[in-house]
């Protein structure tokens, strides 16, 4: 008897283990809640994006110097004179290009812009020609006619350096003006002379930078590495791109 009671009290308590492990309070078995498909899906924000390297300035800022007045990347501005202010360069020689006043350039400058005028004939059909290049400093006496918007005054001219040269149509029309910019031989300039190495240096809307009037006939030779680094980052004068103070007028 005993044994028989003991039996029915352990298939009881079995019973209501069973029961006890299959309730849920909230009437839902794990199986069932997990599937209902009215149930909202947690949204995960997606991850951020990192952000972008940021540019490095790779260009050697300091591979010329800028007051050397044999130095390609010389910066002469009414702020900056020459030194000595008399300064000529030893290595002048003749441009054979089309000219109205024989130019002298130096050997480098020279070379490029005998590289341009034939690219220009080549690419597009125009005839170049040199109005002005060397200017000694008794020769800028000569020029200076007190404007100093349109003139600079002796020991304080790019033409000075030997690396300036002014550039205007083998016809002459617009020549030393600023309808030059309208033509097909001062866009192309425009548009081109950095491959050779020049810049223009005297832009329409940088007067108050360079201290000169709109001069679209003037090309300072630089070099090829700055006027495409200068290009491509779109810093049209020295005096922004190497962070010197504005000349707008003599110190």
């Amino acid at each position: 008897m005993a044994l028989s009671l003991s039996l029915v009290l352990i298939a009881a308590s079995v019973v209501v283990i069973g029961a006890v492990a299959g309730d849920d309070s909230n009437g839902d078995t794990g199986p069932s809640a997990a599937s209902d498909p009215t149930e909202t899906p947690t949204v995960r924000p997606a991850p951020a994006e990192p952000p972008p390297p940021a540019p490095v300035d790779t260009f050697d800022r300091a591979a010329h110097s800028l007051d050397d007045p044999m130095s390609i990347w010389v910066v002469v501005n009414k702020l900056r004179p020459l030194t000595p202010q008399d300064f000529e360069p030893p290595d002048l020689v003749d441009v054979p290009v089309e000219h109205t006043n024989e130019p002298l350039l130096r050997q480098e400058a020279s070379d490029a812009v005998v590289s341009m005028f034939q690219a220009a004939f080549d690419e597009a059909g125009l005839e170049l020609a040199s109005n002005s290049a060397y200017r000694s400093y008794s020769a800028q006496e000569n020029v200076y006619d007190g404007d100093d918007l349109t003139t600079a005054r002796p020991g304080f001219s790019e033409h000075q350096t030997g690396l300036t040269i002014d550039i205007g149509p083998l016809s002459g029309e617009c020549s030393l003006d600023p309808c030059l910019a309208e033509l097909p031989e001062g866009i192309w300039l425009r548009d081109n002379a950095w491959r050779f190495g020049f810049i223009l240096r005297y832009p329409a809307d940088k007067t108050p930078v360079t201290g000169y009037s709109f001069e679209p006939w003037h090309f300072r030779y630089v070099g090829v590495p700055l006027a495409t680094e200068m290009h491509e980052t779109g810093v049209v004068t020295l005096e922004e791109f190497f962070g010197l103070p504005a000349a707008p007028d003599y110190g």
